[in-house]
């Protein structure tokens, strides 16, 4: 893959993907991270696409304008926890401390989104580790093990070996949504799939889950556009 500056305004950075199995042109936009990747046929000319991606201008402007906006941290700001905002506060404490509405962390601006991600990773595992151990149970199928990413792709998967990867960003979901990931993800194990007895098996580990679904496609890409680290 390669990457390239459409002019602008503004400009637009674009990563080309050649592709054996694609026929024609196309772009997309990450609504994660607001990426742009152009896919072009394996032996298709680079100035053609460029000219197609071109034509495109006006569209992409638009696509980048509807994204949610990068949020960077600082001392005062709200972040989301669990479903609810927590203020950012600094604090003679040595680690993160949550108290009521406020996340109390060390004065120090230069270790700030290293702390906060701490934090959250922290709190992610046990949240996710005690979600998948009561879903595996009711399942009757362990899985094999857990690890957190700061995935942009995907909430979270499982392997073929009974492996759970998720997204520590889930933590700052509301609990049912992380409940509902977790739930799906360990579904997987009886259903390597997304056919109907697959999403039968998720409605057994949790009935009512089409809410949590949808928060999740309206509002996780506020959850990436959280900016921890520079």
């Amino acid at each position: 893959m390669s990457r390239v500056l459409l002019p602008g305004p503004p400009p637009v950075e674009i990563t080309l993907k050649r592709s054996a199995r694609a026929r024609r042109f196309s772009l997309r936009v990450s609504r994660l991270d607001g990426r742009v990747t152009l896919t072009l046929p394996q032996f298709a000319r680079e100035a053609e696409a460029l000219a197609f991606a071109r034509d495109k201008t006006d569209w992409l402007v638009a696509a980048l304008a509807r994204l949610a906006p990068v949020q960077p941290l600082a001392f005062g700001a709200a972040l989301p926890f669990e479903g609810r905002e927590v203020t950012l506060t600094p604090g003679a404490v040595r680690g993160p401390r949550l108290e009521g509405g406020a996340l109390i962390l060390p004065p120090d601006p230069a270790t700030l989104g290293p702390r906060v991600e701490a934090f959250l990773k922290q709190a992610a595992r046990a949240r996710l580790v005690a979600a998948s151990d009561r879903f595996a149970a009711a399942l009757g199928r362990p899985y094999r093990r857990l690890t957190l990413r700061d995935t942009r792709s995907r909430w979270g998967s499982c392997a073929a070996d009974g492996s759970l990867m998720y997204s520590w960003r889930l933590v700052m979901a509301p609990p049912a949504v992380l409940d509902y990931v977790a739930a799906h993800e360990v579904a997987h194990l009886a259903e390597m799939n997304h056919s109907p007895a697959f999403w039968a098996v998720v409605e057994r580990l949790l009935p009512g889950h089409a809410p949590q679904r949808a928060w999740l496609r309206a509002h996780g890409a506020g959850l990436h556009a959280i900016r921890l680290r520079d």
